[in-house]
């Protein structure tokens, strides 16, 4: 009893935390996505240090209750814990990394230039479908030794079992007695005597339950190229084989064959044994791209939000094995752990769709070149309509500019004309959308065996509703914007909450029965082509008709084999898509954008009208474009008229620079939200006078622009709030933001957000 008293209050022996000062110990620095910010650290015990790796997930204590919270191990390194003890890791959830050394600096670069905590970039970077591994079960998996493998020709065995044992050797990865039963033509009882004999090794594991990959299709050779296209393809392999980092963007019109260039880079690519990513901008434009990049390549792999959680992992799993040649995708496909990257493509690098609008709110577009700067590969922006900012680095040297300003085989660019709505007002069919020369065009086109695309920006049927007698606008309660009718449910719907109420049919306010529905949408347009065209098949796209999964292909898929003569929609319709039996495009109402609160807004409407433009004379039989547009005389107008890209570029940059916008200048957006318009008003003040505190701190004289009302003043029934602040240094605005918000704490129910280069300002 003495000695086991002794040895349980024996001093002699150095306390834990005494132990730790003088030996080194592996020490793991964790971000948690659901936690406080910053790294902590936290000692890995023996049994974890054989499969921890930077970039895997950890469960740790955290807090004074030591609740288990999951976090990313972002750092490892043996060092002494001096001072008080570090906690140990209590699991780690990974058997591989989830992110590549690579990847780890692209999130940290992301977490500084966006100002957003680094977990919640690791959080947002690996899909929820890889985190939760959706479409794997957890099972016997078998596997042969090297050993084995050496004698598999000198083996006795019994044919069944002699063809499993080959069977599993030929597949060089794990298998359940499931596949290689059905790999091999037998059942599972030969299988079941070489476990018995000790030939093949039995762990648990979890396998995939379906398939990632496409059935094999016929190959396409290359296309020939014509000198633009040569020119662009030379100046892409002689950084691809010089192995160096270059920014190229590539000015194409609209179909001269920007796609084409993109594979052949990519084939020599794939001739090093590396891979290649390739953005895309919207969902519509996946399936088209997809099916054009499979007919080329034998691994294609597809990221965008319409996969399942199962899907999106299959896919994951298959570029992180270096299976996949090529990763087609929308924004989130920048982030593809592709192991061997030689390329990045994204094409029509001006879309305003590659931004995310929630945290980290990055720009896939600048991600790109961030991530093709560090792992040392060619990046290739392709547009017809460059955005200003690509533009203008092109032009001082930062980027390569190669212009392609001819269509494949010299085809000219179609016709533009432009309609005088004004003028239209006063005419026989001012009641409609679609103007006289408009309707005498698609009867003319539709007569000659053509298709045609109409552009609208507008969803619904009506886009306001609003009482004639009292001047009552039907409005969202929570954010006091004008709810748009919708026919299809006769409901009027708020676009940025989803509230939802009746139609009404008398006004709510005094209750006038001659309530007035105005405004033009696409559900509007579709009831006018049906009842003008009632001959012709049309079909409209947008976010409305465009919800279930594959309605996209589809929808695309029949307007190509003809079976639809007419296709509207919104701005999903006016890019990238290739339809040579287009021979009309028209836009109904060109200036739906051009007239908002928002620099950008010329920008956003050449880019619209040129890349609707576009869609037309693809083919011999030519094509013509017919804009309806108030504001005829307009540059951004007269520029898209004339596909005069350089024009529009010189009138609108001077006007930038002179106000500091980007490009010249840096910007970074706050927005402040909250149900008291008192206290969401005086919270923005007090960080506007912390921001403008810190700058001149600095000595610098950005401009900080509020606290104003939003242009959506109410939102989901929050006031708000935007600050802004501009200059020309970006690490001095970097510095102001983070200093005046280190120790910045809303009142209760106040909430703020910051955008990093914005480019939504409503």
């Amino acid at each position: 009893m003495g000695f086991e008293q002794k040895r349980l209050f024996d001093f002699d022996e150095p306390a834990p935390w005494e132990e730790d000062e003088r030996t080194e110990r592996l020490v793991a620095g964790v971000v948690f996505p659901d936690g406080p910010p910053g790294e902590f650290d936290y000692t890995v015990p023996e049994p974890s240090a054989e499969t921890i790796e930077v970039g895997c997930r950890v469960r740790c204590p955290l807090g004074r209750g030591n609740r288990p919270v999951i976090g990313y191990c972002v750092r490892l390194e043996q060092k002494r814990v001096a001072g008080r003890p570090l906690k140990p890791i209590r699991e780690v959830i990974d058997r591989r990394a989830l992110l590549s050394p690579a990847m780890m600096r692209l999130t940290k670069w992301i977490a500084e230039h966006y100002l957003c905590p680094w977990a919640q970039v690791l959080q947002a970077v690996v899909p929820a479908g890889v985190r939760f591994q959706a479409g794997t079960r957890n099972t016997v998996v078998l596997s042969v030794t090297p050993e084995v493998a050496e004698q598999l020709d000198t083996l006795k065995l019994p044919p069944k079992q002699a063809a499993a044992l080959r069977a599993l050797v030929a597949a060089d990865r794990p298998l359940a007695p499931g596949q290689l039963a059905r790999l091999a033509g037998c059942t599972e009882g030969p299988i079941a005597a070489l476990r018995k004999k000790g030939l093949v090794t039995a762990r648990r594991d979890r396998i995939s339950t379906g398939d990632a990959e496409e059935p094999p299709q016929p190959r396409e050779a290359n296309l020939a190229l014509n000198p633009d296209q040569q020119v662009a393809l030379d100046t892409i392999l002689s950084a691809l084989n010089e192995g160096r980092n270059e920014t190229i963007l590539l000015h194409g019109v609209t179909g001269s064959g920007k796609t084409e260039v993109y594979i052949q880079a990519i084939r020599e690519v794939n001739g090093f044994g590396r891979q290649a990513i390739v953005l895309v901008p919207e969902i519509s434009l996946t399936p088209q791209t997809v099916a054009r990049f499979r007919s080329r390549f034998d691994g294609v792999a597809v990221l965008h939000s319409h996969l399942t959680d199962a899907e999106r992992h299959a896919h994951w799993r298959r570029i992180a094995d270096g299976a996949v040649q090529v990763v087609v995708g929308a924004r989130s496909a920048i982030f593809a752990p592709t192991p061997h990257l030689g390329l990045i493509v994204v094409d029509e690098e001006h879309e305003s769709t590659f931004k995310q609008a929630s945290a980290p709110r990055y720009h896939a577009r600048e991600v790109a070149v961030a991530r093709a700067k560090m792992e040392g590969i060619p990046l290739v922006l392709g547009s017809a309509t460059p955005s200003l900012e690509s533009w203008h680095r092109a032009c001082t040297g930062r980027y390569t500019l190669i212009d392609m300003p001819r269509r494949v085989l010299d085809r000219p660019l179609p016709i533009v004309g432009t309609i005088d709505l004004r003028q239209q007002i006063h005419g026989r069919y001012s009641r409609g959308m679609i103007s006289r020369q408009l309707h005498a065009a698609i009867h003319a086109a539709l007569g000659d065996g053509g298709q045609v695309i109409l552009l609208l920006n507008r969803r619904g049927f009506s886009t306001h509703i609003q009482c004639p007698a009292c001047g009552h606008v039907v409005r969202c309660p929570d954010c006091e914007i004008a709810l748009t009718h919708h026919r299809t449910k006769e409901t009027a719907l708020c676009h940025y909450c989803d509230h939802e109420i009746p139609a009404p049919r008398e006004c709510p306010k005094c209750q006038f029965a001659g309530i007035r529905y105005s405004g033009q949408g696409t559900q509007r347009l579709e009831a006018e082509v049906r009842a003008r065209f009632a001959g012709a098949t049309c079909l409209r796209m947008d976010t409305d008709t465009m919800r279930t999964r594959g309605s996209h292909q589809k929808a695309l898929d029949a307007f190509r084999r003809g079976d639809v003569r007419i296709l509207m929609g919104t701005q999903m319709i006016a890019k990238g898509l290739d339809f040579p039996n287009v021979t009309l495009v028209g836009v109904i109402n060109a200036d739906t954008a051009l007239h908002l609160p928002d620099f950008r807004a010329a920008e956003r409407t050449f880019h619209l009208v040129t890349q609707v433009a576009g869609r037309t004379g693809r083919s011999e039989r030519g094509g013509r474009v017919l804009v309806q547009t108030f504001s005829p005389d307009h540059p951004a107008i007269r520029a898209a008229v004339r596909h005069d890209y350089a024009a529009f570029a010189a009138g609108e940059l001077p006007l930038r620079e002179a106000l500091l916008y980007p490009p010249f200048g840096e910007m970074i957006r706050f927005v402040i939200r909250g149900p008291s318009e008192q206290q969401a008003s005086q919270f923005a003040a007090e960080l506007a006078e912390r921001l403008k505190h810190s700058l001149q701190q600095q000595g610098a004289q950005p401009r900080v622009l509020g606290p104003a009302p939003a242009p959506l003043a109410k939102l989901r029934g929050k006031y708000r709030f935007v600050v802004h602040v501009q200059g020309p240094n970006r690490h001095q605005l970097h510095q102001a933001a983070s200093e005046a918000t280190a120790t910045l704490e809303p009142p209760k129910d106040v909430q703020w957000i910051v955008d990093v280069d914005p480019l939504e300002m409503l």
